[in-house]
């Protein structure tokens, strides 16, 4: 039986190529950021879909597979391509069922010793205050004209309704939002679909977790970024919930005719795709960025309901407490960006597919508070295992298009998880650990075992390595809500 290790070509370590002549039809070679020991967790249906998304018209340099990559729709899952903004195309498969699952951490002035004798009351807290689990609906109502507003603003339109403060938006990837975003590109199901979860966690690897901070690499950087060794900070890890499942449903049936009304030749139907300055093409990416704004302010309204229960359980505002926005990422979104591409700038439609933005120093991207460092890149681990809190670095323009990767990436999947793992068992094994877990259903503690992951660790080294995204802290769970 092949293996990937059989296929790829050594660039420098950590760093293989897929050559063209691995599949018919690709336009360019592949990139796998991998290290030796995350090759023997590659399937081969990962670099068969790397080889696909090769094919595509206007495809830029390389089809990128980031460290965590796993077979996915479309795309692989950790997918990095880059299209020419006028001759290349834009797939919905390239973004993504949950537009801009994305992650924010947010740090507090509170000691380790005092959250730890109060995790489980705070974790039940948290519970309550933030719906989560398959079709949770929220105790937030809007209206059809709050829900435009957040398909137009992201987190804006949150803070501007209370839901935080100014310095919030300074602190997202973007602002908090895509301005290309057109509320009328949505369809009235997405709207239905979103307008009952606005301010919900959802299931699958989405979380909330407390964590404590473990270790610091770059002391400079971390105080930059306002976090201390031995204190506490939060994770939030959510995205665009229905409405972003039924934008993407929806245009991947326009895409399907699309695909054959312009004559492009797919390797994978789940590939489907329209020229990117099609009326096709615009309408997807003006759908897109409005799901993607939900997801903002969605995160956004969670932020502040978790304030609220740390006020509620500390008896301090949140001022007081220090709990600032380090920074939002987005995953599972294309963005319009400019990179240099054969000694030229060019317009490109960047799709990043459980990927995560690493801007280096000096980008104009990067908020002007981080930019003498790189912007603050988000790697959350499994449940129970590190996250880590890196900052862009100097070669990802050069490798990556100014990616790394977002998260620890499958090894098992779902069905198999519940037949190997009991959550009853796992949540045991974990509160013997010190992390205390709420999740809606056991079940949903099994899927998300820790084992079903690769190694956080193993995946963050591989991008410190190759100097794309440097480590700057790591956290640890103490204490976990899951859908």
């Amino acid at each position: 039986m092949t293996k990937p290790s059989d296929i790829v070509q050594k660039v420098e370590e950590n760093l293989y190529e897929v050559p063209m002549d691995f599949q018919e039809g690709m336009r360019v070679p592949g990139r796998i950021l991998v290290s030796q020991k995350l090759m023997n967790d590659l399937e081969i249906g990962t670099l068969h879909q790397t080889a696909n998304v090769a094919a595509l018209p206007g495809i830029q340099k390389y089809s990128l597979a980031m460290p965590d990559a796993h077979f996915g729709y479309g795309f692989p899952i950790g997918g990095v391509a880059a299209f020419d903004a006028t001759e290349g195309v834009i797939s919905p498969g390239g973004v993504g069922f949950d537009i801009n699952c994305g992650v924010r951490i947010l740090r507090t002035d509170l000691e380790i010793r005092e959250v730890r004798p109060r995790i489980k009351e705070l974790m039940n807290k948290l519970f309550t205050a933030i719906p989560s689990g398959v079709g949770s609906k929220s105790k937030l109502r809007v209206s059809d004209s709050e829900l435009d507003d957040a398909f137009s603003l992201g987190a804006r339109w949150a803070v501007e309704q209370g839901y935080g403060v100014e310095s919030d938006i300074l602190h997202c990837e973007d602002s908090g939002f895509i301005d290309a975003a057109d509320p009328e590109k949505v369809s009235d199901k997405a709207r239905k679909r979103g307008k009952p979860q606005f301010g919900t966690l959802g299931s699958g690897n989405h979380f909330l977790e407390v964590q404590e901070v473990d270790k610091i690499y770059e002391p400079e950087i971390a105080k930059l970024f306002g976090i201390r060794e031995g204190t506490v900070t939060v994770m939030i890890h959510c995205g665009s919930r229905g409405a972003g499942h039924q934008i993407c449903t929806d245009y991947l049936q326009v895409m399907e005719q699309a695909s054959k009304k312009y004559g492009i030749n797919l390797p994978d139907k789940q590939l489907a795709c329209a020229p990117a300055d099609s009326r096709e093409g615009q309408d997807y990416f003006k759908a897109m960025a409005a799901g993607a704004n939900y997801a903002w302010a969605n995160r956004q309204v969670i932020t502040h309901w978790v304030r609220e229960t740390f006020e509620n359980v500390f008896n301090k505002d949140a001022e007081e407490l220090g709990m600032d926005l380090v920074y939002d990422v987005a995953h599972n979104v294309a963005k319009l960006e400019e990179h240099e591409i054969d000694g030229k700038k060019k317009q490109v439609y960047v799709h990043r597919k459980g990927a995560t933005r690493a801007f280096p120093a000096g980008h104009p991207d990067v908020p002007t508070v981080y930019r003498s460092v790189g912007q603050p890149v988000l790697i959350p681990g499994s449940m129970g295992t590190p996250s880590y809190i890196l900052h862009g670095a100097e070669r990802s323009m050069e490798l990556t298009f100014g990616s790394a990767c977002h998260g620890a990436g499958r090894v098992m999947g779902r069905a198999e998880a519940k037949r190997k793992f009991r959550g009853e068992v796992l949540e045991k094994q974990l509160a013997d650990q010190g992390i205390y877990v709420r999740a809606t259903h056991p079940s949903m503690l099994a899927e998300e075992a820790p084992e079903v992951y690769k190694s956080s660790s193993e995946v963050v080294n591989v991008v410190h390595d190759l100097n794309i995204a440097r480590k700057v802290v790591r956290v640890k769970p103490m204490g976990v809500a899951k859908g």
